[in-house]
This record gives structure tokens, sequence and C-alpha cells, in this order.
């Protein structure tokens, strides 16, 4: 007698797995429950309403009744906060963990005694220790949103560190804000005026005991290189030569350490010793006198890229309230098919052997 066994690595056809799906719920429909779990407890699937010892049949309707009490709590997982053992990976400490990105709307004071509120990113981080496994995420945000519908200032960040670092035990911890700040610019000869808007972060930082305080303010300017302007003028002189320099949009991260006790330092202060170090910021609002007087403006002003980073310095050097300070400047060439970049730091708060590889890459203005 010859017995041919079926071929099942062969491609089966939808019809032959009904076939197959119904001989085994017949099958089922007759077994035991235990015959069914032996077998796959998956099968049980195929039988509603059959519960299998191994194979519970689960709820599918969120309860919305349900409203678990402290001694259900108590029984909830909570593997962040469990023993050294369940550490993966080297047993080293951590300098950052938290949460970044998450959105507020966050009420800050002005320098003429108003209020702002402005849709601000936070992110929070602590240490860790080597030998704890985890943190807590939630509490970093319960920790900020007890402060959150206050006026905010560095000592309301204070207070938000102080009460998360409570919160979890932690030896070191960080705090930033960053928001877009507006502020009403007049156009240069029109009369009119439109709104400047500024990225900028508040940095609340405490390390072995020791807290600075850091403003960051990203300035978006133009930069007319000075060799270029000489060489157009050159052309014209030499040659009776129609030329033109070439000039671009450019940033400058400027990131300054506010000293303790030296007097308030206003995000409007901060911006004006940027305009004063480097005039051309990029125009709002522009009408034909506007754009010559840009040019003018320009002209008056040309800068190399190293030119910017000293220029910036110069003016936080001369501020009692300015401590360490980073300055970096890209200025985003339409005469090159690459950036001119600088990095200045003053004192120790700033300095860095090593670099991000994207760091001047994020320098562009959105």
């Amino acid at each position: 007698m010859n017995v041919h066994l079926p071929d099942l690595d062969r491609d089966l056809s939808r019809a032959e797995a009904e076939d197959a799906l119904g001989l085994l719920r017949r099958w089922a429909a007759r077994a035991t429950p235990e015959e069914v779990a032996d077998l796959d407890p998956a099968v049980a699937r195929l039988l509603p309403g059959r519960e299998v010892a191994n194979y519970p049949d689960l709820a599918r309707i969120y309860p919305d009744g349900f409203a678990p009490d402290a001694g259900y709590r108590a029984t909830m997982p909570d593997l962040q906060n469990g023993p050294a053992s369940l550490i993966r990976g080297a047993r080293a400490p951590i300098q950052h963990v938290g949460i970044s990105g998450f959105r507020v709307p966050i009420r800050y004071r002005l320098r003429d005694g108003g209020e702002i509120a402005l849709e601000t990113a936070v992110t929070g981080t602590v240490s860790l220790e080597a030998g704890k496994k985890g943190i807590n995420m939630s509490r970093l945000m319960r920790s900020f949103y007890r402060y959150a519908e206050e006026t905010f200032s560095f000592d309301v960040m204070e207070r938000a560190l102080d009460s998360y670092k409570a919160d979890l035990g932690a030896c070191d911890a960080r705090l930033q804000m960053r928001f877009r700040f507006p502020l009403k610019v007049p156009s240069l000869r029109s009369g009119l005026w439109g709104y400047q808007y500024y990225d900028i972060a508040l940095e609340l930082v405490e390390q072995a005991g020791v807290r600075k305080k850091i403003f960051h303010l990203d300035y978006v300017y133009a930069s007319t290189c000075p060799c270029s302007l000489e060489l157009s003028e050159h052309a014209r002189q030499g040659r009776g030569q129609l030329a033109v320099p070439h000039a671009q949009r450019s940033v400058a991260r400027l990131s300054v350490e506010v000293v303790p006790g030296a007097g308030r330092l206003w995000f409007e202060d901060l911006i004006e010793m940027a305009r004063r170090a480097v005039p051309t910021e990029t125009q709002v609002m522009v009408k034909r006198e506007d754009e010559q007087a840009f040019a003018e403006l320009n002209a008056a002003h040309p800068i190399f890229v190293e030119d910017a980073a000293r220029l910036f310095a110069a003016e936080f050097l001369a501020d009692a309230r300015i401590g360490d300070f980073r300055v970096i400047a890209s200025h985003q060439e339409s005469l090159h098919s690459h950036d001119a970049v600088s990095l200045l730091t003053e004192g120790e708060t700033f300095k860095a052997e090593s670099l991000d590889p994207r760091l001047f890459g994020t320098l562009v203005h959105t």
C-alpha cells in the first residue's frame, strides 16, 4: 500500500486553510479544556466562552468604573524602583536621566514690570547613582507642575529644582525651559514695526552642591564678508565693473552664566547686548527705504565669523552680571557650499574638549 504524506512545505491555498480550521474547531468542540491546552493554549481562542486554566479568557472592554485604591496600587509592579539586581549593563552612575520636551504654558516676567505667557518646552533631569535601577519619570513632571501656575524667574526654577531633587532623592539636578520670546522691533527707516522672535532657554544646574543659572539666546543676523566687500569695491574703482559682496544669514548661540548678587539680567538685556555687538540683525518689516538702509548698515559693519565671536565676547566681558560664557557663531555662506564657524569660551563652565558632531548644524533659523 502506498502512503502519500501531505507536502506541508508547499504554499497552501485559502480553501485548504479554511478546511484545516474547520477540522480543528470540530475537534476542539469535543475535546476537554485540558486536551485543548495540551495541544496549544491558543486554540482556546477558537471557542468563545470556553476557559482554560492556563489561558484565561481576558476582558476586552475598558473598565470605566474601576478606581484603584492604595491597597491595589501597592500590588502593582514598579521595575524602575526595583533592587540593584535588576540593573542591566554596566553598574555605572548616570549624569543625566529624566524627561525632555514636555510642553507647558508658562508666564515670565518682563523688564518693564509686565509679564508674558509663552509655550515652553521643559527638560528636567537628575543624576542616578551606580547602584540604583532608575527613577520615576512622572515625579519630575508632578514636581514641576506644583509651580507651573506661577510667574517664572530663576527663583521659581530653584524651588522646582529643590522639589524634584527631594522627590527623587537625587544629588545633582538640572532644569531647562526653552521658548520663543517675541519682541516688537521697529524698521530701520519707514517707521513700521513687527515682532521678532528669539529662541531663548533658561537653565538651572546643580552639580556637587554648586548651582549655576544660565541664559541661552540664538541671535540671527546678516554677515557681509569684509574681503568680498573690498574686492567688490576694487572691481568698481579699478575696472568700472559692477560687483556685490557676498552676505548671508548667520546665527550666534550665546550662553551666559548669571553672576549671583550682581543684579537681574533680563531677556531684553541680553538681546540688546547682541544688537550692540552685531547691529545687522535680520529685519521683520521692510519697505524700499528699509532695504536700502540695511545694505548701508551691512556695509558699515562687515564681519568675519572670528569678528562676530569677539564682538559678542567684548559685550559680555564688560557686564558685571555675566560670569562665564560661550559664543558659537555660524555664517551660512552664500559664496561657499560650507559654513564658516567659530567658538569662543570664557571660564570653566562651557569648556569642552569634544564637540557634538552636529553642534554647528543646529545653528539654523527656523
